[in-house]
């Protein structure tokens, strides 16, 4: 059995499992997902995606329906596609196209713990005892209790175990920040809708650079908890930066990953009174003479302004990239959420 996860376009994943000799297909259509299909025959070229990960079987299909450049480019037939191995699927249309509907899943709060002044950890488990499947680097929209809203948080954690656990942001007055201070307790309930984004861990193809912001640490420590598990080999640049030094959070985690993966890690502060810490912006570390002349695969997350300036000073030292990730954090009303 495989597990599959179907990416769409608007950012919603959803996981499947197959079963033996079963199309990609198969699996939706037995599930309820009712993915873009005509004849199912690998004739009509309909049921096109893109590849993202993992080992398959493409089948048998005429080039009108699939060329030989479009299979060389990752893309296959969803109703010929057998998997080998798990795998990543994005499917070229929307969720809603296919019939997917988001549902709220029950958690239960396990720990809330204060990193800092300013951020919170907070642990999640399902109550009915599932793990959290995503991607590394996906978020959630966790309703805030008592009203309407919701608001987004990535996963910190290894995809695939009981317990997620997500990096927060206090804001004065926000929503989620005035109930996570007063009212949130160990054992509370909070209802998430998992997982979205298009901002996730890819195959590592080439040396890795991320850049984090503040609490965009969190996806990153998603993507280097599965890295760990497939005991990665692949060099990584790690810049973080914050607004203060106690907002540098997760450095245990962080150098226990570099002590087992090449794992460089770089961090800093605008403030200037930090100790232990670089002062100054993460851009301060895009140049040619830490960088060279290799190209890279690229990942940011972080406050709008810093994912621009990031993108500026790119282009400025003429750093080469291959591929190139964002996930920027956009505010609305008082508190800030993920696009």
């Amino acid at each position: 059995m495989a597990k599959i996860a179907l990416n769409f376009e608007d950012g919603v994943t959803r996981f499947i499992d197959s079963l033996p000799n079963e199309t990609v297909a198969e699996t939706a259509y037995r599930v309820g997902i009712n993915i873009p299909l005509d004849c199912a025959d690998g004739a009509c070229g309909t049921c096109k995606c893109k590849m993202r990960s993992g080992n398959f079987d493409a089948g048998d299909y005429i080039e009108e329906a699939l060329s030989d450049e479009e299979a060389a480019a990752g893309f296959a037939l969803a109703c010929q596609v057998r998997p080998k191995s798990d795998l990543v699927v994005d499917i070229l249309v929307s969720s809603a196209a296919c019939k997917v509907k988001s549902t709220a899943v029950a958690t239960e709060i396990k720990e809330l713990n204060r990193l800092s002044s300013e951020i919170y950890q907070l642990k999640l488990r399902a109550a009915d005892g599932s793990s959290f499947q995503f991607l590394p680097g996906q978020y959630v929209n966790i309703e805030v209790p008592g009203t309407s809203q919701t608001r987004s948080y990535s996963y910190s954690s290894q995809p695939d175990i009981a317990e997620g656990e997500f990096l927060i942001k206090l804001v004065p007055g926000g929503l989620m920040s005035t109930y996570l201070k007063e009212e949130a307790t160990v054992g509370g309930e909070l209802n998430i809708v998992t997982p979205l984004g298009s901002f996730y861990l890819r195959e590592a193809q080439r040396d890795l650079i991320f850049i984090a912001g503040g609490t965009g640490i969190a996806p990153f420590m998603a993507m280097l908890e599965k890295l760990k598990v497939e005991k990665n080999t692949t060099p990584i640049h790690l810049f973080y930066g914050a607004t203060t030094g106690e907002n540098v959070v997760e450095l245990e985690r962080l150098k226990a990953f570099s002590e087992i993966m090449p794992l460089q890690l770089f961090t800093c502060t605008s403030d200037e009174q930090a100790e232990g810490h670089d002062k100054g912006f993460v851009t301060q570390w895009i140049n040619k003479e830490l960088l060279g002349d290799k190209a890279y695969d690229i990942y940011i997350c972080g406050p709008n302004a810093m994912v621009e300036a990031v993108k500026t000073t790119l282009d400025k030292e003429a750093i080469q990239h291959v591929n190139f990730y964002m996930e920027k954090f956009v505010p609305t009303g008082q508190e800030n959420v993920q696009l």
